[in-house]
Order: C-alpha cells, then sequence, then structure tokens
C-alpha cells in the first residue's frame, strides 16, 4: 500500500505557517496523492486558494453553504471518502474549536463528519501552546484518536524561540508515506505497557495514591499499536480504551503486579511507564474511617516491586522502566538500571513530567549509551521510545 491514490483531506487554518501547507500540498500529490484542501478565513489571509487549486487541479472548499452541489454535500462526502484528515497547520483557535465539537465552517463540519485517522500539526506562538486551555483541548482531541505532530522547537515568526514551530512539510510526508505503507516496525511483537498511578484504599472512600496521568503509557500503547505490535495495556488511569488495544484496568499495585506477571512469559517486551504506590496500608477498614481530635496513625508495608520481578524473571524479554526523580537523576537512573536488570531506562525530574502533556526525557541504555531528548509532547517521546524498543529488538535478534 502507497500513498498513490489515497484521498487526503488537508486543512489549512490562519497561521503564518500557512505558506509551508503549499509545500506539504506539492509533496503529497507528486507521490500521487489526491489531495484535496479545505481552508479556514483567517488561512486565506495569509495564501491564496488558488495555489492550491493550481497544486491539486481541485476546487479549494472554504465555505459550507456555497460549496454545496445539487445532490451533493460537500463537506459529507469529502468525509466519507477521506483516506486521511491531516490540519496542517492547526491553530489554537481550530483546535479549541474541535475539542468543543463546534462546526461553524467547512473545516470544522468535516472534520466533525469523517471517520477518517485525524492528524494536526499544531502552530502557534510558545506562550499559546503551553497555555493550559490549549493543552487541555489538544488532550481531548488526543482521547479522541486525534494524533499530534509536533510542533517543534524553534525561532518563531512572532520572535520568540521555543516550542511551536510547525513540523516540516518533509517530516509530515514521511509520516504520511510511513501510515500508508504500512510501516510495522513492531509487527508480531507482543508488548505489554503499564500506565498511570495504582489507588492503595484505606477505607470504601479514602486511598493513598499519586500525582500520574497515565497519559505516557497511553500514547507508548497507542503508538505501538500503530507499528503492527499485538499491545496489552494494564492502567490504573481512567482514560478510556485504545482501538486495538487490549485494555486491563486496574486499581491497586497488586492487581497491576498480578496482570503483568501472569502474562509476562508470552511477552516480546514490557514498557513499564505506570507509577505503582510502593506502599500501601496494612490494614483496611471496611467501613469509613472517621474522625478523632487526635492524630491518626496509617501503617504502610511494602507492595511487590514489579519491575524487580520482570527483571528477575527474564529470559529473552525487552524490558523498559521509567525513573521520575526529584534529585541526583543520573545516579538514582543507572542505579535503578542495574538493580532492575533494565534493557531501557528513561529518566526525567518529577516536576516536568506529572499531569503535563510534555516531558523532557533521558534514555540510559543497559550498554552505557545515554541520549538526551529535548522537551516535546508525550506522544513524539512515545515515538523515539518505540525507535529505541526496536533498536533492542534488532540487538537482540542478531545475538
Amino acid at each position: 500500500m502507497t500513498v498513490k491514490g489515497k484521498k487526503i483531506i488537508l486543512g489549512v487554518t490562519g497561521g503564518i505557517a500557512a505558506y509551508k501547507a503549499a509545500d506539504l500540498t506539492s509533496r503529497l500529490v507528486k507521490l500521487g496523492a489526491d489531495v484535496h484542501v479545505l481552508m479556514t478565513d483567517a488561512a486565506k489571509q495569509f495564501i491564496g486558494p488558488a495555489t492550491f487549486q493550481a497544486l491539486t487541479r481541485h476546487q479549494v472548499y472554504d465555505q459550507v453553504i456555497i460549496d454545496e452541489k445539487e445532490g451533493q454535500i460537500a463537506h459529507i462526502d469529502l468525509a466519507d471518502q477521506a483516506d486521511l484528515f491531516l490540519i496542517a497547520p492547526a491553530t489554537a483557535n481550530t483546535i479549541a474549536k474541535m475539542a468543543s465539537g463546534i462546526a461553524d465552517d467547512m473545516l470544522t463540519t468535516a472534520v466533525l463528519a469523517t471517520k477518517a485517522p485525524v492528524w494536526l500539526a499544531p502552530s502557534m506562538n510558545v506562550n499559546m501552546y503551553a497555555h493550559p486551555a490549549l493543552q487541555k483541548n489538544l488532550g481531548i482531541l488526543e482521547s479522541y484518536g486525534y494524533r499530534l505532530i509536533g510542533p517543534e522547537q524553534g525561532h518563531l515568526a512572532c520572535g520568540w524561540t521555543g516550542t511551536g514551530r510547525m513540523t516540516e512539510p518533509e517530516e509530515i510526508v514521511r509520516k504520511v508515506t510511513d501510515f500508508f505503507t504500512g510501516d510495522q516496525t513492531l509487527k508480531g511483537k507482543r508488548i505489554l505497557v503499564t500506565a498511570g498511578p495504582t489507588k492503595e484504599a484505606l477505607d470504601p472512600i479514602r486511598f493513598f495514591s499519586n500525582q500520574s496521568s497515565g497519559k505516557m503509557g497511553y500514547a507508548i500503547a497507542a503508538a505501538a499499536q500503530r507499528a503492527g505490535a499485538d499491545v496489552t495495556l494494564v492502567t490504573g488511569a481512567q482514560l478510556g480504551d485504545i482501538k486495538g488495544v487490549t485494555t486491563v484496568h486496574v486499581t491497586s499495585a497488586r492487581e497491576m503486579y498480578d496482570e503483568v506477571i501472569r502474562r509476562y512469559n508470552g511477552l516480546d517486551a514490557v514498557i513499564k511507564a505506570a507509577a505503582v504506590a510502593d506502599y500501601r496500608p496494612e490494614n483496611v477498614s471496611a467501613s469509613k474511617i472517621k474522625k478523632s481530635d487526635g492524630p491518626m496513625m496509617v501503617k504502610m508495608v511494602r507492595n511487590p516491586d514489579i519491575l524487580k520481578e520482570l527483571g528477575r524473571q527474564k529470559v529473552k524479554q525487552v524490558l523498559v522502566g521509567f525513573a521520575a526523580e526529584t534529585d541526583d537523576l543520573e545516579e538514582n537512573a543507572l542505579k535503578k538500571l542495574e538493580s532492575k536488570h533494565l534493557d531501557l531506562l528513561i529518566a526525567n525530574h518529577a516536576s516536568d513530567s506529572f499531569g503535563n502533556d510534555t516531558n523532557k526525557v533521558t534514555f540510559y541504555f543497559a550498554n552505557g549509551r545515554k541520549q538526551v531528548l529535548e522537551r516535546m509532547p508525550k506522544p513524539q517521546i512515545a515515538e523515539e521510545i518505540l525507535d529505541a524498543l526496536s533498536g533492542l529488538f534488532e540487538m537482540s535478534d542478531s545475538k
């Protein structure tokens, strides 16, 4: 399967990076894709529809009512026929509309109607990108299954330097090509991913937990599934299920331990991204504990160490762990890498990760190699992790 003949709907929104959409269109058309362009009114302030009409040899759609022909509903027809719906650049305004389900122009109407995969290449000022409202909207779209491409770091048109640059057309085309050619680098591999926090009950109402969101583990599971792996996600987070991924919901560390260990022998790799509680209350009250005037003492006991047990039982599996540290990051990461018998450890400062949509991580490999990544969205980190995993499989297979 190739890009040739694939119908790609390209949504262009009103940002300075709209000029890159012309290059993107040209590259896709040269590969044989059937590209249809939808433009917002704001996009036309940066680049004219005639440019895209000349590149695609198709009408450019920018109005819902005007473009409807007798017997046809253009935004529905395009949505139904699309093999991929790509929005590049995707501005904060359009992202907010899509996250809210607003359909007030040709682009947002068509994207709401499509069942095709939807990809976004965000582009905006660094401060806009970092705003909690924008990050929340991106999280909502990711929960719908939308895929984010970028943004990248660099000098921005507004004069700021930071994350907000639209990913270059060449890289977007590579990802589109991989998608249609079935870049199944993990095809046939059985991978288990853990995600989210665990909750350790004190009574029927109260529990001990941590601030993990589960977003990193979910991003890894989704990326592994796209790469052709048979993926099981064991999660303490409530972020829904991922299409094509076997999702097992757990609550406590002991439940997660049981689900992971019993599957271990049949796996090729485990990526343990969950933030598992190290301790649990020794006694769990069957009734709500009533408050008193004095202090309450809770005796905690050690939970089973899932990663340590996986390392102990490891035969041929590739084992990947995470470490969130507040102090002495590298020293603690290297200790964990060795003591848990990991092939790869992904480390970060705790303040960089929990609850955030981006992270800044360092890879520590068992062979002594170290790879420092720039801050990037978690789905991009997931792709980097799977690239590393593919390399570890190749090393293992060559032995």
